[in-house]
C-alpha cells in the first residue's frame, strides 16, 4: 500500500472550483442523501455540511425534505459563489444557508446541529482528527454523524484507472485533481483508527463503491 501524499489545493482558484462545480457528480451525490435520509430521516431538521462545496449535496438534501434546514460551510470563496447562485436558481434560499469558514473552530455554538455531514472533505485535511473532533464539539447528544469519502488505492496506477473510468470525460483540471485525491485519501484502516481515537469506535464503516467508504454513527 502507498504512502498518503498531500494534495495541493486548487478550489481557492475560480477555473478549479468552476471546473468541479460543472463536473458530474450526481450519481454518487444522490446515493450520499437517499442513504442519510433511509438511514436518519428521523434526525435531519437541523444539518450542518462540513465542505460543502457546490452545496449540490445540500440542494438535494433540501429538495427532498421541505422542513430541513441546512448550514453548509466551506473554506473555498469562489465555491461559495458558486453554491450560492445553484441554491437560489433551486428556490431553496430559505433552507439552506452558506458560511465561509474552515475546521476546526467553526463560528458555531457547540452542540447545535441534529446531524453533521460531510461529503469528500476528509481526504483535503492534514490532520484528519480536526474534523471528527469538531463533528464532535457541533452535534447534539443523539445527533447523526454520516460521512463519505474517497479511499486510497493500492497504488498510482489504479489511481489512475479509477480516473479513466469515472472522469474520463471531465475537465483534465478536475482529472488531475481526482487523481491527487486518490492519493491522498485514507485507507479504510486508517478511517477505523481514527474512529477509535476519537472515542467513535461504534460507528459503522464500510465500503460503498469502487472510491468510496461511508462511515455514519449517533454521538
Amino acid at each position: 500500500m502507498m504512502n498518503r501524499i498531500l494534495e495541493p489545493e486548487i478550489m481557492d482558484i475560480p477555473d478549479g472550483a468552476l471546473a468541479y462545480a460543472q463536473a458530474d457528480f450526481s450519481i454518487p451525490n444522490q446515493k450520499f442523501v437517499d442513504k442519510l435520509i433511509e438511514l436518519y430521516k428521523y434526525n435531519l431538521n437541523s444539518v450542518l455540511d462540513i465542505g460543502c462545496g457546490s452545496a449540490d449535496v445540500l440542494i438535494r438534501l433540501a429538495a427532498a425534505l421541505p422542513n430541513v434546514h441546512v448550514v453548509g460551510i466551506d473554506a473555498s470563496a469562489p465555491m461559495i459563489n458558486i453554491a450560492e447562485n445553484d441554491i437560489a436558481k433551486a428556490g431553496l434560499i430559505s433552507q439552506i444557508k452558506l458560511v465561509k469558514a474552515c475546521v476546526p473552530n467553526l463560528p458555531f455554538e457547540r452542540q447545535s446541529f441534529d446531524a453533521v455531514i460531510s461529503n469528500s472533505l476528509l481526504h483535503h485535511l492534514p490532520d484528519p482528527m480536526v474534523f471528527w473532533n469538531e463533528a464532535k464539539l457541533l452535534g447534539k447528544k443523539g445527533a447523526t454523524v454520516f460521512i463519505m469519502d474517497l479511499f486510497r488505492p493500492e497504488s498510482t496506477e489504479q489511481a489512475k484507472m479509477i480516473v479513466e473510468r469515472a472522469a474520463a470525460n471531465e475537465h483534465e483540471l478536475l482529472k488531475q485533481d481526482f487523481y491527487n485525491s486518490l492519493l491522498a485519501a485514507f485507507t479504510l484502516e486508517e478511517v477505523r483508527q481514527q474512529l477509535m481515537d476519537a472515542g467513535l469506535s461504534h460507528f459503522s464503516v464500510s465500503i460503498v463503491s469502487e472510491r468510496h467508504w461511508l462511515a455514519h454513527g449517533i454521538l
